[in-house]
């Protein structure tokens, strides 16, 4: 059976492979810091469930240090030039995109056989995870197809992963940290404080009220803290089960689904979400590096707004 441990593997031994790429670039000043920065990232995902907590939490400390330190730096990987790239577009058009169609394809097609044709009874994956283990087979496919189609050498796959996992760093590992952080809040009590802080101020009966100070406290918190995921323990914990589920009935589904929506739109106004704001500015050699949250201040606002109106008005039926 394919299980989620199965493809922790399938990514620890990604990072393995771009730590000994980097260990051995000496083009990279910063060679070492690569090689321990994604070793340690390959480490969580191989052996995190045996380290336990203790060794896990030393773990995030040793990233946060070598991030922190500035001893992570962006490789030069030996793989194709910028003419070879413009020559291979022009040979092969469209037909580029072929790869990453596969990708989605076997993830659509794998999920719909195994919920809807005998071929979900033979348990083949591992309950409620299927996607998952369609996804990831389908990059194997993917990976395939281009060694039977181009034929490139063998470490292509890893050195062109390695270019793109440098040129956006440290960044890279945010969403799971700053998810870890919303939980890690929401376990210490602090949904139960602004909870109580909230109910003392929201009239009561005013659902309006309520909907409204939870899309803005999703959007306010994910701004703060650069993460949806982070955000959304904490407002869940708040307001979102107390208030909007238990008193007021409402459908956990679209309270949930659209109250990420709402902190979604806290993503696109904040440096704290490098990975999405700060990163493609640098990848992009912007001038301004708040140039894309400037771009997309006009749409996040009325997106929220949005979003707000439609959990008053779909979630209460």
């Amino acid at each position: 059976m394919i299980t989620l441990h199965w493809l922790y593997a399938l990514a620890g031994l990604m990072f393995a492979g771009f730590a000994l790429l980097s260990a051995f670039d000496r083009s990279n000043a910063k060679r070492l810091g690569n090689a321990a920065f994604w070793g340690l990232m390959a480490l969580n995902l191989l052996a995190g469930d045996w380290i336990g907590s203790f060794g896990n939490g030393l773990l995030v400390l040793g990233l946060a240090g070598l991030s922190g330190f500035g001893l992570v730096g962006r490789g030069d990987p030996p793989t194709t030039g910028e003419a070879e790239r413009e020559a291979s577009s022009a040979r092969l058009g469209n037909r580029l995109f072929l790869p990453a169609l596969v990708i989605p394809a076997v993830a659509l097609a794998g999920t719909l056989l195994c919920n809807y044709t005998p071929l979900g009874s033979l348990g083949l994956f591992e309950a409620k995870r299927e996607t998952y283990g369609l996804l990831a087979l389908g990059v194997l496919a993917a990976l395939a197809l281009i060694f039977a189609w181009l034929r490139p050498p063998a470490l292509a796959p890893l050195q062109e992963g390695r270019r793109l996992i440098d040129s956006i760093g440290w960044a890279v590992v945010l969403p799971q940290m700053l998810a870890a952080l919303g939980a890690l809040f929401a376990a210490a009590g602090v949904g139960d404080l602004i909870g109580g802080l909230v109910q003392s101020v929201i009239p009561d009966g005013s659902l309006f009220a309520t909907v409204l100070v939870f899309g803005l406290g999703m959007a306010l918190f994910t701004i703060i803290m650069g993460n949806a995921f982070a955000a959304f323990p904490v407002m869940a914990a708040a307001i979102g089960v107390p208030l909007l589920i238990r008193r007021y009935g409402g459908d956990p589904a679209v309270v949930g689904a659209v109250g990420m929506l709402a902190g979604f739109c806290g993503t696109l106004l904040t440096p704290m979400a490098a990975n999405f704001n700060l990163v493609p500015a640098g990848l992009l050699e912007l001038k301004d590096r708040y140039g894309v949250i400037k771009a997309q201040v006009g749409t996040a606002l009325p997106l929220l707004a949005l979003n707000i109106l439609l959990i008053y008005g779909v979630a209460f039926r």
